[in-house]
């Protein structure tokens, strides 16, 4: 027999061992069989002796299948059954719009819009028959903030990143929104986490924000430090400062972070002890009064020499009233160099449901009415106003701006440019992205380098499209649309500009529609 023939049946297992594997793979069969019928017996002991869920009671093991549904229902809406214009609060048009800008690919889209054009409410833009020639067309001007201030803030950037504080997100993310603020030439907010090492380290400029905690700016009491408000605006990167009284997602609310999430270097930046919960005031103890607003305004911007200016979300009129008419009492230099108007829709990275849901005004109707106050007052001129809220796209940002905003900001927008992928996990230390959590192995997912880029090609995008709107209205650029250039349609079915709809809402004539910004078949 040939020796290769007699090495084969070698190595041919014997009989009786083929035997022996097959009643080990039997018994281990058996074995888990065994177990997984004791485990649903133990389930279905648990399940009908527990007393908090009744469907796990009534339906032992069955039942618990629900939650597992529950859970991955919103995963699979979102990626399957979901329209490309049904989700809240961001739907799939508007952010593939952002992943694509950030990406730097390709943003037309082809055969026809996906928006529907019949609702009442939308608005739209009113391109004129003789648009702007790119050679007659020019970038956003410089505009001045804080006129009377030593060191006022000159900047032609109209899309800026609105307040996510250090705590809130990530290392890498503010090292990535840092570094694309400053290659996009725009600015980036703190949000009341006060300023770390990571919001310098990119080199961007820099808005304070001063929360109701004063973190960052605090004596050992909590309350304001002139020294520390002196040493932060000695920072070259720190153009303004920014109080924050209320922002749209938790009016009345002040910021919570759990103690899990306050490392050494947040408790460090926002002068608190590590480890413990971060829990600011739901409004500032020294501001009870228009009156004390405004010398809390003037006191920031007397001791920093820069300009100075507050967050709010509108409840009503009443209050621009009273701020308005205590202003002509004072010296016009005594007025904030901005206001930052914030909407009942924008976002936060945990706030209680009921203040998200139902409680502020939205963008839409509030940006109009703060706008034709300070035309009313005569403080139009003085006082800049920046729209912020749900403003994510180059048509969210044209209209603010024909509405009468000067500048727009945005922390979602900002955020899917990063990678962002609307988990709705923001409160729970367990983004999938990186973005809001503080678990290392999560924000090894995201690149600041890599993000940086995304956030500077987004920024400059938005820009490039709001130009090309403003182009098309015939005006040569963003900020000289006016609300001659955008329609609304109103119930009748038939369209009218936006200064003729705000018009005939304030005078009575006609009942307010919803004129939010429209959502381009981007």
């Amino acid at each position: 027999m040939p020796q290769d023939t007699l090495s084969n049946q070698n190595t041919l297992p014997a009989p009786d061992m083929l035997l022996t594997i097959v009643d080990l793979m039997s018994a281990l069969f058996l074995f888990g069989v065994g177990l997984a019928v004791l485990g649903i017996l133990v389930m279905y002991v648990v399940d009908r002796t527990q007393t908090t869920h009744a469907i796990r009671r009534n339906y032992p093991v069955i039942g618990r299948f629900r939650y597992v549904f529950e859970n991955l229902g919103e995963y699979f809406r979102q990626y399957f059954f979901a329209m490309d214009r049904e989700e809240m609060p961001f739907n799939r048009a508007q952010r593939a719009w952002v992943y694509r800008a950030a990406k730097g690919v390709d943003t037309t889209v082809a055969f026809g819009s996906t928006r529907d054009l019949k609702p009442t409410g939308p608005a739209s833009f009113v391109n004129c028959p003789f648009p702007t020639l790119d050679e007659d067309a020019t970038e956003p001007q410089p505009v001045k903030i804080g006129p009377y201030c030593d060191k006022p803030y000159i900047t032609a950037s109209l899309f800026n990143i609105s307040g996510m504080s250090y705590g809130a997100i990530s290392k890498p993310a503010v090292l990535a929104l840092s570094k694309g603020a400053a290659a996009a030439g725009c600015w980036m907010n703190t949000g009341e986490g006060a300023l770390s090492k990571y919001h310098l380290k990119g080199g961007a400029d820099i808005v304070f924000q001063i929360g109701t905690a004063k973190y960052g700016v605090r004596d050992a009491k909590g309350k304001l430090s002139d020294a520390k408000l002196k040493e932060t605006a000695s920072i070259p990167e720190v153009k303004m400062f920014e109080i924050k009284m209320s922002q749209g997602a938790k009016p009345g609310k002040g910021g919570i972070l759990p103690g899990a999430k306050v490392t050494k270097e947040i408790a460090a930046a926002r002068g608190i002890p590590a480890g413990k919960d971060s829990i600011s005031p739901n409004r500032h103890p020294e501001i009870d009064s228009v009156d004390q607003l405004l010398d809390m305004v003037n006191h920031v911007r007397k001791v920093t020499g820069k300009p100075v200016g507050f967050k709010f979300v509108m409840g009503g009129c009443t209050f621009l009233d009273d701020l308005f008419s205590n202003l002509a009492q004072r010296p016009i230099e005594e007025a904030p160099d901005f206001i930052t108007l914030d909407s009942a829709d924008g976002g936060t990275g945990a706030s209680p449901q009921a203040l998200i849901d139902y409680v502020g005004m939205p963008i839409w109707e509030s940006l109009p009415i703060l706008v034709d106050k300070l035309t009313e007052y005569g403080l139009r001129s003085r006082i800049k106003v920046i729209a912020s809220g749900k403003l994510i796209n180059p048509s969210d940002v044209a209209w603010a701006l024909s509405v009468g905003a000067d500048f727009i900001t945005s922390a979602r927008g900002f955020m899917f440019s990063l990678g962002c992928i609307q988990a709705l996990q923001c409160n729970k230390n367990t983004c999938p992205t990186g973005i809001t959590t503080h678990n290392k192995k999560l924000q090894r997912g995201l690149d600041p380098k890599d993000k940086a880029e995304r956030v500077r090609r987004y920024q400059e995008r938005i820009t490039s499209e709001v130009c090309i709107i403003a182009h098309s209205c015939g005006v040569a650029e963003p900020r000289l649309l006016k609300r001659k250039h955008a329609r609304i349609n109103s119930p009748t079915g038939f369209s009218m500009t936006l200064d003729e709809y705000y018009r005939r809402v304030m005078n009575g004539e006609m009942r307010p529609v919803e004129a939010r910004p429209s959502v381009a078949a981007d």
